[in-house]
């Protein structure tokens, strides 16, 4: 599901930046383009983030 429609960016697109290391909005930012136009996104943008970090702090647990 598309996350950003202003740089088309989807849900697996932030997974892919957290399991690559990436921990931040910010971070997010620099490297999808995430929230930079309209902002529209930016809640949701986090809401993924923190998912992908919980599912990949899970994993690393497990």
């Amino acid at each position: 599901m598309y996350v950003c429609i202003c740089n088309a960016i989807t849900e697996k697109d932030i997974h892919k930046a957290v399991e690559q290391g990436i921990s931040s909005l910010e971070k997010l930012s620099e490297v999808t383009s995430v929230s930079k136009h309209c902002g529209c996104c930016t809640d949701h943008a986090c809401k993924i983030l923190q998912e992908a970090m919980n599912n990949r702090n899970h994993n690393m647990m497990s």
